[in-house]
């Protein structure tokens, strides 16, 4: 997981303060098609907000477990999880020459 200042992350959540999200993780959770979309939207936005549907909190899965397995498995900076909606963000990967 990458790492984020205090400061950015606040720069982060005041640009997707009035966007809904973009994404949404469904009953089966995390899926790798999830997980090419947040890939994908990073690599465009570098930020990305996301909704979890009370379907995918099952037993003891809660929205901050599937947000730090999604930050870890992107290698992003989650930045904040606010009831069922997360914010991941991360500095556009260089493109090599």
């Amino acid at each position: 997981m990458s790492k984020i200042t205090t400061r950015m992350k606040r720069h982060v959540r005041h640009e997707l303060k009035e966007e809904k999200p973009t994404i949404w993780v469904g009953k089966d959770g995390l899926t790798p098609q999830v997980q090419a979309e947040v890939e994908k939207q990073l690599q465009k936005t570098k930020m990305v907000k996301i909704r979890i549907l009370p379907s995918a909190l099952q037993g003891d899965v809660t929205a901050k477990v599937i947000a730090t397995k999604a930050a870890a498995e992107t290698d992003s900076a989650l930045v904040e999880v606010r009831g069922h909606v997360f914010i991941l963000y991360r500095r556009r990967k260089k493109q090599a020459l």
